[in-house]
């Protein structure tokens, strides 16, 4: 059932207006604490019309981080669901002194509206520069980060992007990204500017592709994780649909990637023969892909444009940049960049030569990717130490991100100047405290965890405490005469990998903190081979190089399971 602009704007006036006669003051925190859904919208913009900061609110930040979150930001009123509810009045007390149980006001998303309604009060337009919202960083050491911006920031970052990417009314777009991340929000911006028409997921990840195939979008924003299901799903289909199904999508394939990166129109024979099927399955309307939170393979990349024959454009950003740093154009069937920079900020490259990487590098030039300009955050709230970190004294952004420059201007992600990484579904990762947690069990004398922008989950090497696993073995009756052998036994790799889960759980690791597999190693981390540094903290990137080959063996082991596929490695 669509609602109207018109519609949605009358809600807005009273949800308001609601808050107005609750004694509400300009500038008061307003939580959002609920999956997406048209009241998300509505809610948020009522917070822009009258002058509130929104604070949204997403589960993965835990429960404790939601009450961490609601003190420190002050947050007088939160619009959540029965399934958040728990969770906010569940610590009222002891762990939310500013919402004393005593004067909790719950009412009715349909009760606020009546009451506004029969009380409407004026706007309170904001001015650029006030605090529009307030975004909690996800939080990669424990404490979440708010990270403040202005109405000026998110305008920036939204004007900046659309002379690259244009939508228009009659487009629709789904909205099933969470809308607590910056991604998701700046996209609902523009929908707004466009007047595109907004459809919701149901709220069940798992019936995502049900939701596509009644909403039909035209326009899709996803992250790589959930591209790579697609591209694996049919790539798995192709090779078990028979000897000459598989020959006709490989010649439709070819024939259709070639004419796109010539710049001719592909025959609409292999679309009539092939490949629209495949487009039914997002409905089959989908003019425009966009990925984000993290790099989608160029192979993956071209498969989405010759299979679902649209525009597949990516970006890169940061909530610190109100989103958007650079961002393909429309036409630019390049693959493996993010784009040129938004037209709203200045985007610099400064050497970084304790990794090797310089301005004078060739054929492109590398470095930290900085940004400068009218998307960059105000600080991080109640936090000017953090803040002076990332931001110079020239106003210069440090992303910690490692980019080169290619032709044309366009940008490429090469490395992680910090040792914090995002996984492929875009959460970030600090191995070093995931590390510590391991290192907790019997088994393990030292732990590598290793993952990427690429992957969806972790891996681990494990330097094993020699005696403990010759004991455990000797116990199950496996030969222990030999520890390298040992360490290959798959029953070895199984029963620590078990006990390390046992230890994550212990220490409320979330569910992508989890080591997915293991590999065994009788060798300690030292100095004298190299992955340890003087004060024996591991050298990640030559850790990263030395383990080389058991990392790919564990993803291919791991990306066989998926599959289905037996596998007898070690």
């Amino acid at each position: 059932m669509w609602m109207t602009y018109g519609e949605a704007a009358t809600a807005r006036e009273a949800i308001g207006s609601g808050l107005r006669y609750h004694g509400l003051d300009k500038g008061a925190c307003v939580g959002a604490y609920f999956i997406n859904r048209p009241e998300w919208l509505i809610v948020d913009h009522a917070c822009a019309a009258y002058s509130y900061i929104s604070v949204p609110l997403y589960d993965t930040l835990g429960p404790d981080a939601v009450k961490f979150v609601v003190n420190h930001a002050d947050v007088q009123a939160i619009f959540c669901t029965p399934e958040t509810l728990n969770t906010v009045v569940g610590g009222v007390d002891e762990n939310l002194p500013l919402l004393p149980s005593s004067g909790v006001k719950l009412i009715s998303y349909l009760k606020l509206i009546g009451e506004g309604r029969s009380s409407l009060q004026p706007f309170i337009p904001p001015k650029p520069e006030d605090v529009a919202t307030i975004c909690y960083t996800s939080g990669t050491t424990g404490t979440p980060k708010g990270v403040v911006l202005t109405h000026g920031n998110l305008i920036a970052s939204v004007a900046g992007s659309s002379l690259s990417i244009k939508f228009n009314c009659s487009d629709i777009y789904i909205s099933y990204l969470p809308l607590a991340h910056i991604y998701e929000r700046t996209n609902q911006i523009s929908a707004v500017y466009y007047g595109v028409a907004v459809g919701f997921y149901q709220g069940d990840s798992l019936k995502l592709m049900d939701d596509l195939a009644a909403l039909r979008p035209t326009i899709f924003c996803s992250v790589p994780r959930l591209y790579n299901r697609i591209y694996d799903g049919i790539t798995a289909a192709v090779k078990t649909s028979g000897a000459l199904k598989e020959k006709l999508f490989n010649a439709a394939f070819n024939s259709k990637k070639q004419a796109i990166m010539s710049g001719r129109t592909p025959s609409p024979m292999w679309d009539r023969l092939v490949f629209n099927k495949i487009k039914a399955k997002l409905g089959g309307r989908v003019r425009l892909m966009g990925s984000g939170a993290s790099p989608l393979s160029p192979d993956v990349m071209d498969f989405l444009r010759v299979c679902f024959g649209c525009q597949v454009l990516e970006g890169y950003g940061m909530t610190e940049t109100s989103c958007i740093i650079s961002i393909m154009d429309e036409g630019d069937n390049l693959s493996g960049h993010v784009g040129s920079p938004n037209p709203a900020c200045e985007v610099k490259l400064v050497d970084v030569p304790e990794m090797n990487y310089t301005s004078e590098d060739q054929p492109f030039p590398r470095g930290e990717i900085c940004v400068r300009g009218p998307t960059i955050f105000q600080g991080y709230y109640k936090d000017q130490t953090q803040t002076g970190e990332v931001i110079d004294e020239d106003g210069w952004l440090h992303t910690g991100d490692i980019g080169l420059w290619l032709d044309g201007g366009r940008l490429k992600i090469v490395d992680r100047k910090k040792n914090i990484f995002k996984l492929a579904q875009g959460e970030y990762i600090a191995p070093e405290k995931i590390e510590n947690v391991y290192t907790k069990s019997r088994f393990v004398g030292q732990c590598f965890v290793y993952g990427d922008s690429f992957n969806s989950s972790l891996v681990a090497i494990v330097s094993v405490d020699p005696d403990v696993l010759t004991e455990w073995a000797t116990s199950q009756g496996i030969k222990a005469d030999d520890l390298g052998r040992l360490c290959n036994d798959l029953r070895a790799r199984a029963a620590v990998l078990a006990d390390m889960d046992s230890i994550g759980r212990e220490a409320q690791l979330r569910g992508f903190e989890f080591a997915k597999a293991v590999t065994l190693v009788p060798e300690p981390f030292t100095l004298e081979n190299g992955l340890l540094t003087p004060t024996f903290k591991i050298k990640r990137p030559q850790a990263k190089e030395y383990f080389a080959k058991a990392i790919t063996d564990m993803y291919d082991e791991l990306s066989a399971s998926e599959h289905g596929t037996p596998t007898s490695k070690l």
